[in-house]
């Protein structure tokens, strides 16, 4: 078996066998940790860690955040075109570009934003791509309405929107059921950074709770929020992460 990076080795040390079942009343579990501030290509290579465990069954469901630097990603059905700005500037203006296996076109993630990774075997749950981006729209919307934010779905458009504008984009992978990638919800993010791409490849204005407020509340409310939300949809027992491993990363 591979060895599992430094930051992994938080979020899947446990042995699957070594875990009990859910709590009476509750669902499979799924362990949500907070990665904090954390480059967009070692958040990458976490899940692909994570996934690789997944398949083998050596660990359960994970929920990941985070909050990228200034980065650019383009999904796999991702043009050229939508990206506004010469790749060459795009160093000097301090946002890097990453060509993922994603699905979806291009979007912007950075700070003030609220980053989410499931890393979940949907075998036991829906064996349905459309049905999982459906429930991870209905669990950002679910969340952000406890904040007064009234947000909906946009016919034949994924997402999560408010006025036509996109709140939170979502972009997935999925192998052999097991899913990595997964959305961005604008809190409090600088919105001018998607003037460098045609955001999901529509030219559809971008929008933040911010915006719609003209406060955003705090991140762990939101991030907490979205957490059980995240447990309803999915019929998850919600764990926090434990921090006490021996040379693990703390989060």
């Amino acid at each position: 078996m591979p060895a599992l990076s430094p930051t992994a080795a938080l979020y899947a040390r446990e042995p699957l066998a070594d875990r009990p079942a859910a709590a009476a009343g509750g669902g499979r579990p799924c362990i949500h940790s907070d990665l904090g501030g954390i480059e967009y290509g070692a958040a990458w290579k976490l899940q692909r860690e994570l996934v690789s465990r997944h398949k083998q069954g050596l660990i359960e469901d994970r929920l990941l955040f985070a909050e990228h630097p200034h980065v650019i990603t383009m999904g796999r059905s991702a043009r050229q075109e939508h990206l506004l700005v010469p790749r060459h500037d795009l160093e000097r203006l301090g946002v890097a570009l990453w060509e993922t296996d994603r699905g979806g076109d291009i979007t912007y993630h950075g700070p003030g934003q609220l980053v989410g990774y499931p890393v979940v075997d949907l075998r036991e749950w829906k064996r349905d791509v459309v049905a999982y981006l459906r429930a991870l729209e209905q669990v950002l919307i679910d969340a952000v309405a406890e904040f007064g934010v009234a947000a909906e779905r946009s016919p034949g458009c994924t997402g999560v929107w408010v006025g036509g504008a996109k709140l939170a984009a979502l972009g997935v992978h999925i192998s052999r059921w097991v899913t990595s990638h997964g959305f961005a919800l604008n809190l409090n993010t600088d919105l001018r950074y998607f003037g460098y791409i045609v955001p999901c490849g529509l030219s559809r204005p971008v929008t933040s709770i911010e915006q719609l407020l003209g406060e955003a509340p705090p991140r762990p409310a939101v991030l907490e929020a979205v957490t059980r939300h995240f447990g309803q949809v999915f019929g998850r027992e919600m764990r926090p992460a434990e921090r006490n491993t021996p040379g693990a990363v703390q989060t």
